[in-house]
């Protein structure tokens, strides 16, 4: 027995009252957060040979395996997406936008200004995002569009599988309460019969079906 129990048991006894020691919430165990040059290194060493992974907020996230369907409509909104913006604009199909030193999204569907040949880098931002969702739904909707908020995106588009519905997510704004500080203020969700209008091309009129394969 030490001096310290022996002390507590004496003032126990003495009828003082023992005082209790708060834990330490910074002696807990903590994840190991990754930066994005980390990440790089060791998708350069194989760690993730065969898997399709994506880096947000310092953690590798591991994305589910596609199916036809969901291929078949990022393709599909990928090609509508092209033909209906024209040259000015560059839409990428899976690819990564740098949202920050431990955060690099690969969006189903993203459309940024200008062309290829106008980045040496990954985008550090987009015009518009869209995720193709099926079993993903709850995420795309939570922790992603709170993300893609937080990061200043004012348009996002999910594509939603299981519904055949578009959903329309704008007007990025605080929130303490969603995973990460952000949530859009206003979600409209459109039919396959109804048109939608990107905000960064006011011309334009997409029919949503064109959206699915």
């Amino acid at each position: 027995m030490n001096q310290r129990n022996t002390a507590s048991q004496a003032t126990a006894a003495a009828g003082m009252a023992v005082p209790v020691v708060s834990p330490d919430p910074s002696a807990d165990p903590q994840p190991r957060l990754w930066t994005k040059a980390e990440y790089y290194e060791m998708a350069d060493l194989g760690w993730f040979r065969g898997q399709r992974v994506e880096l947000i907020e310092g953690q590798v996230m591991v994305l589910s395996p596609q199916k036809f369907a969901h291929y078949a409509s990022v393709d599909k909104g990928a090609e509508t997406l092209r033909a209906a913006f024209g040259s000015g604009f560059w839409v990428r199909s899976q690819a990564p936008v740098d949202l920050g030193t431990i955060t690099e999204p690969e969006p189903d569907v993203s459309v940024v200004r200008g062309s290829r040949g106008d980045y040496k880098a990954h985008p550090t931002t987009a015009l518009l995002l869209v995720e193709v969702s099926e079993t993903t739904l709850a995420n795309d909707r939570g922790p992603k569009a709170s993300l893609y908020a937080h990061a200043g995106i004012g348009d996002y588009w999910i594509v939603n599988l299981v519904h055949t519905q578009l959903e329309v997510y704008r007007d990025p704004l605080p929130d303490t309460g969603q995973p990460f500080g952000f949530r859009y203020g206003t979600r409209t969700v459109l039919g396959p019969q109804d048109t939608v209008t990107p905000l960064a091309a006011p011309h334009l009129r997409i029919v949503v079906a064109d959206l699915f394969a």
